[in-house]
Formats: C-alpha cells, structure tokens, sequence
C-alpha cells in the first residue's frame, strides 16, 4: 500500500488566492467528484467521520465552552478532511491520521478562522436573541391575538436577518482551511479570498448550498447516520470546489 505522504504547502507563501468564475453547474460536477473521491477509499473516510463526530459530539457535551471549542477546532478539521481528499487526489493512500494534518501544520492560523468564525455565528445567535426576545416581550405587553402577531413577525424576521448575515460567514470560511492549511496563507487573507469567490460564483454556491441543506435533512434522519456518508463526500466535494475555483499559481 501507498502511504505517500504529499507535501503540506502546494504553492509559495506569497500565494495571493485568485479565484476565477466557474458555470452554475460546476456544482454538479464537484459533487461528483467529491463521490469518486470517497469510493476511491470509503474506509478511511468512513472511518475518519465516525472518529470526527464521536470527537465533536464529545466536545460539545460541555455547556458553552464545548460549543466555542467545537467552532475553533472546525478549521482544523476541516484542513484534515481536505488533507484526505488531495491524497486521494493525487493517486496517494491516505490514513485516517490524515484527520489531525491541520494540528501539525498552520495550526495557530486555522484556529484564528475557527475565532472569527465563531464569533460571526454567536454574533448571529445573540442578535436573533435580541430580536426573538423584543417580539416577546412586547406581544406579551400588547395583548393575546395582536400579541401573537408581533411574536411572529419579530420571529419570522429573525430568522431573515440570521439568513442573510450567515451568507458572508459561509462565505468567508468556506475555503479558508484550504487556502491557510496548503498556501499558507494568513486567515483574514484567506478569509477576504475565500469570500471574493464565493462572491463570484454567487449563484453557484447558493445551488450547492441548498443541495447541502437537503442532504443534510435527510442524513440526520436515520439516527444520523447518514452523516458518514454526507460528511466525507462533502468536504471531498469542498476541495473539488477550490481546486475548480482558485488558480495554483
């Protein structure tokens, strides 16, 4: 067996992360890419999924703290699972310690990604709070029926506001860990690149996205298994994405 193991950083420090515009339907084709990535060794993937959830659940046991911790460690995960894929990739075997590539490189960059984008999401939690809570509180003050009305629509705009201001987040950290872990590029850098593609291939994204959100719906179901096939073919299918969109060199 092959245990080749590929060198960390692909391209110069000073890579710049251009991105280039692909086709809407680029999104089908990284899907499929992200499946003939996971059949190439559904082992270590599966294997490597089962430990990463055991992992997070674990973590995410602790009130609070377990939550900050799992969206620190996100980035550093993420990097592993793309580690895997560009083994495969390139023709190597990977293992399943593959999953801990982002601890022993570029650990302290990733990390910053998993702060900024911890920040960004309870940032988003505690203003659907404030909203969720003012419509409340003044249903409560104006009366039964017009009371339930305020709720709602207070509620209903939350979820709105949330919505949209997820968009620059995902955005934003959606190639991150790919960019620090294997150009060794700095996290807003790469940060402020992964969102400028994602800005470029808006309507892309979005059609991957609710792609993602279905199969999510429907990997939870049983039990949540489901979630060790989704999660391996698509973190496969999110390093198809950045070698479709960003130029090597």
């Amino acid at each position: 067996m092959d245990h080749t193991t590929l060198p960390v950083s692909a391209t110069p420090a000073n890579y710049q992360g251009i991105s280039r515009e692909v086709e809407p339907g680029a999104c089908f084709d990284w899907m499929h890419r992200g499946w003939k990535l996971f059949l190439a060794n559904p082992g270590v993937w599966i294997g490597s999924s089962a430990l990463l959830l055991v992992m997070l659940m674990a973590i995410s046991i602790v009130p609070v703290f377990g939550q900050i911790a799992a969206h620190l460690l996100a980035p550093l995960f993420g990097a592993g699972m793309i580690q895997i894929a560009r083994q495969l990739d390139a023709g190597h075997q990977p293992e399943v310690a593959d999953l801990f590539a982002g601890f022993r490189h570029n650990a302290g960059q990733l990390v910053m990604v998993g702060v900024f984008f911890a920040i960004g999401i309870f940032g988003l939690a505690f203003i659907a709070f404030i909203l969720v809570s003012s419509g409340v509180i003044g249903g409560i003050i104006t009366g039964r029926v017009a009371g339930l009305g305020i709720a709602f629509g207070t509620t209903m705009l939350a979820a709105v506001v949330v919505a949209l201001l997820s968009v620059p987040i995902i955005m934003a950290t959606w190639f991150s860990p790919a960019l620090v872990f294997l150009h060794d590029m700095q996290p807003l850098a790469a940060m402020r690149a992964s969102m400028a593609a994602g800005a470029k291939n808006w309507l892309t994204m979005i059609i991957f996205g609710i792609f993602l959100v279905v199969a999510l719906f429907f990997a939870t179901l049983p039990l949540g298994l489901g979630l060790l096939l989704l999660l391996p073919v698509f973190s496969a299918a999110v390093y198809a994405s950045y070698r479709d969109i960003f130029v090597e060199r």
